[in-house]
């Protein structure tokens, strides 16, 4: 079981009130928890079992240094993000073993999930059982079926994970005894079948679940949230992959339906500017925010996710210039063909000015050593984190003392879903037409958010709206993407940069073939740069050969202790060079050796991945 401090953030309503500083909840020690006749009792029992999902799968920030499941230092693997020397590599053979049967199993980089292990099935089933076996008799119905949908909801969660790391995988619908080997032992199950029944478990979920159970607890919106994520990404991966149409159309269909259950429900819009969302001691409240993790010194409940967006910390991996020209400018039209002065220009001081305000507020508005391409990103620190460089920092900004307080769920992935599963509808599968109007309520609602006093001083300026009769022609657009679809997946891009999408858009989307970077040189580059004039600190004897920038016409200059001033152009990085060569099986992981081994031992056989 994963080992937490005695309290953990105020996610659910639990016993005992503390008096602190963010009026946090104390939630129970979940080792107080014993199946047993002494458990299971009532509604409280309940609600106390279901205390153990939360820091699992409502993660956020995390907690001290750990990065699984974090923006910034989890999610490090996309096309999004260059280092210096040899790029990370896909996994390119079967590891000796894969697998865990603990709840503390760790996720995977490369694959953004769980590893083999269905610890917390089995617990989402034990919890489906007690319900059904021991509580039911003791708590209305509407509460049996509020729990029922909460344990649903988890499993379904779970199962998502798996099939979005490993593709088929088996299905366990019920606690599973030691001795049932034919069960234990069985065989990977199609993932069609694997999300039908999920499908069917979140179709329970939205029926049953409380609309409101109480302040940051699990309810009908943030369940419904979820749920347009997960049917999005099996839907479009169903699409792309050209496995089973029926299915795409299904589930894309359920996540317009989970969407619209929250965009209809009036309880949240764009009021607040982007970078409080990210950088504010507090969220409560917060009007786009439907799910956030609490972190409070007083309680021990801190992370290190700010500290890495401080200016000084070293992530390693750092924005590149093809995530850089992905960037829309503020007149809504791709950078070769806008209207704005300068929109030509990759000067960093040049495309805070001219580009969507998310640059702005997701990166340090001028050269910073600290990244690999010259362009840091500190969108998970406030602005006035890095009035601290190169000065001591405090608690809130430095080490793994961090007490930002981490969206975990927010409107404006839920109206970036819908949208995208509408237009795939509609494109392919007949659905209604996407509208004007459908794109104010989504791309151009999250575009209409206000800019804060710090930003307009910059000169930064809201992004026109994206118009369905004049839609962006980028040059850079794949041929087999419709436009509409392509402008929903920049804004994408845009809005979740070093969050928990990209990695898993690309396989979605069938797309993982971007991860090559010899396709594209602006992979190894940064932004442009006058070395002399922005980071003179780098023209040393010591970097003489290191240092070089790429001009407009390609042409490469080498620092060679003598020529400062020709140093002016695109930063390149620093011995970047491309990831080994990968086919289409690392859309998915293959299971260890030791895994198919024990099913032998036992006489039974697991599949392995298909291409492994």
């Amino acid at each position: 079981m994963m080992k937490f401090s005695k309290y953990l953030y105020s996610l659910l309503a639990c016993v005992v009130f503390l008096s602190c500083n963010k009026e946090v909840l104390d939630r129970p020690p979940l080792t107080d928890i014993i199946d047993g006749p002494n458990f299971w009792r009532n509604e409280n029992d309940a609600r106390l079992y279901a205390n153990a999902f939360y820091t699992n799968y409502f993660t956020g920030y995390n907690s001290s240094f750990t990065a699984d499941y974090t923006p910034v230092r989890g999610y490090t693997f996309s096309d999004d993000l260059t280092g210096k020397n040899v790029q990370s590599n896909f996994e390119s053979s079967v590891p000796t073993s894969r697998g865990s049967t603990s709840e503390a199993a760790s996720w995977m980089t490369q694959y953004a999930g769980p590893t083999w292990d269905f610890a917390w099935v089995r617990k989402s089933n034990i919890f489906i059982d007690r319900l059904d076996n021991v509580v039911k008799p003791k708590i209305s119905e509407e509460a049996y079926n509020h729990w029922m949908a909460v344990a649903k909801f988890f499993r379904g969660f779970e199962y998502s994970r798996l099939v979005s790391v490993f593709g088929d995988v088996p299905y366990f619908d019920k606690e599973v005894s030691n001795t049932d080997l034919a069960t234990l032992y069985k065989d990977r199950d199609d993932r069609g079948v694997v999300m039908d029944k999920v499908y069917d478990d979140f179709k329970f979920v939205l029926a049953n679940i409380r609309v409101d159970d109480g302040p940051q607890n699990l309810n009908k919106n943030i369940a419904a949230a979820f749920i347009s994520r997960f049917m999005l990404f099996e839907g479009t991966y169903q699409h792309y992959h050209n496995l089973d149409a029926a299915r795409a159309k299904k589930y894309l269909e359920f996540a317009v339906e989970a969407a619209e259950i929250v965009m209809n429900s009036g309880k949240y819009n764009f009021s607040k500017d982007f970078k409080s969302l990210f950088a504010s001691e507090s969220l409560a409240g917060h009007p786009e925010v439907l799910l956030y993790r609490v972190y409070d010194a007083a309680l021990n409940i801190t992370h290190s996710i700010g500290s890495y967006s401080n200016g000084t910390e070293v992530v390693g991996v750092d924005p590149n210039l093809v995530l850089i020209k992905s960037f829309i400018a503020n007149d809504g039209k791709v950078w070769q063909n806008s209207d704005v002065p300068e929109a030509s220009s990759f000067e960093i001081a040049d495309l805070v000015k001219t580009r969507d305000p998310r640059f702005e507020a997701s990166f340090i508005d001028k050269v910073n050593g600290a990244s690999a391409t010259l362009l840091y990103g500190y969108k998970f620190a406030s602005r006035e984190a890095i009035t601290y460089i190169g000065k001591t920092y405090p608690a809130a900004w430095g080490s793994n003392t961090n007490t930002s307080d981490a969206p975990v769920m927010r409107l404006a992935e839920v109206v970036l879903n819908w949208i995208e599963a509408k237009a795939v509808l509609a494109q392919y599968y007949g659905g209604p037409a996407v509208s004007q109007g459908d794109l104010d309520k989504s791309i151009n609602a999250i575009r209409n958010r206000p800019l804060d006093a710090a930003a307009i001083a910059k000169g930064v300026k809201k992004t026109a709206p994206l118009m369905l009769a004049a839609l962006p022609d980028d040059p850079a657009r794949d041929a087999d993407v419709p436009a509409l679809i392509w402008e929903i997946r920049r804004e994408r891009r845009m809005e979740f940069v070093f969050e928990h999408t990209r990695l898993l858009d690309l396989k979605r989307w069938k797309k993982l073939q971007y991860m090559d970077f010899s396709t594209n040189p602006d992979y190894f580059l940064g932004p442009w740069v006058n070395v002399k004039a922005e980071i003179p600190s780098y023209l040393t004897t010591a970097n003489k050969g290191k240092v070089r920038v790429k001009k407009e016409d390609g042409t490469i200059v080498t620092w060679d202790g003598t020529n400062a001033d020709a140093m002016v152009g695109y930063w390149m990085v620093e011995n970047a060079q491309n990831r080994l060569s990968f086919t289409d099986k690392s859309y998915l992981s293959p299971v260890g050796q030791s895994q198919i081994i024990q099913y032998q031992e036992k006489g039974y056989t697991l599949t392995q991945t298909t291409g492994w």
